[in-house]
């Protein structure tokens, strides 16, 4: 783990929950993990419950538009995350990516209208399968294929100077909400493999300012292992960050 940075440890509630009541006891029930200084805990709500997180724990977007103003109806822009006081956004998400046709083309649209507004862009990559075959009956490495593939096309035209504000999320598409979560050795070999297409993009220096992290049916039991064994830098929590205690004892197991 890069000794500059704390773990990283981000809620991200998709579009839950159903009302601010339940947002406000929520949050209630996280007054201690304010109190572990040693963690970054960012929680990434459904936007109209920004403003209710800013006043207690590090606030992001779950999406931006790339486009700062204009007749874009229904879209949120970079800079009015900024303004309710954000300080991350996540991009590329494969739901995103999945339910909206976002192209990679779109998400390198995204990343540089986050960065021109100061926002941290969590870049979201990850692969539909485990593995899959050739038409020859070759065995195909899905993770290195199709996130080697997102990551250059992602980052086109993104200067080296720019990778420090960028945390990438390596969040495999058949662990998210399956129960069925990367290994820990797997996660490493995604880590290295991050790095080494960063490295082959950039240089070893800018790749190893970059915080790589880990998404995908993350639980109390398993996250410690992603953070020692795997050498990831963060983690980004789905569902049991909805559940106060869950998540309690995610930030617990790590500290």
């Amino acid at each position: 783990m890069n000794f500059m940075s704390k773990p990283l440890i981000i809620a991200n509630w998709k579009c839950n929950p159903s009302s601010q009541k339940e947002v406000e006891r929520l949050l209630d029930s996280f007054r201690e993990i304010k109190r572990k200084k040693e963690i970054e805990t960012v929680i990434c709500p459904p936007f109209p419950y920004l403003n209710l997180i800013r006043e207690k724990f590090i606030s992001g977007g779950q999406d931006c538009f790339w486009e700062n103003k204009g007749a874009y109806t229904g879209e949120v822009s970079p800079l009015i995350l900024k303004d309710l006081g954000c300080q991350y956004v996540v991009i590329g998400h494969s739901e995103r990516r999945k339910y909206f046709n976002e192209t990679d083309q779109i998400v390198n649209k995204k990343l540089k209208a986050a960065l021109n507004a100061r926002l941290k862009p969590i870049l979201c990559l990850g692969e539909e399968a485990r593995d899959s075959f050739n038409h020859e009956g070759r065995p195909v490495n899905e993770m290195s294929l199709i996130v080697g593939e997102q990551l250059e096309k992602d980052l086109i035209d993104l200067p080296a100077e720019r990778l420090r504000d960028i945390v990438i999320a390596y969040e495999p598409v058949w662990a998210i909400g399956t129960d069925n979560p990367c290994s820990p050795d797997d996660a490493m070999k995604a880590r290295l493999f991050i790095r080494k297409i960063l490295t082959k993009l950039y240089d070893r220096a800018a790749a190893e300012k970059v915080r790589v992290i880990y998404g995908g049916s993350v639980d109390s039991k398993n996250a410690v292992e992603y953070i020692k064994s795997a050498g990831m830098e963060g983690l980004l929590v789905g569902g049991a960050s909805l559940n106060a205690s869950e998540f309690i004892k995610i930030i617990g197991s790590i500290s």
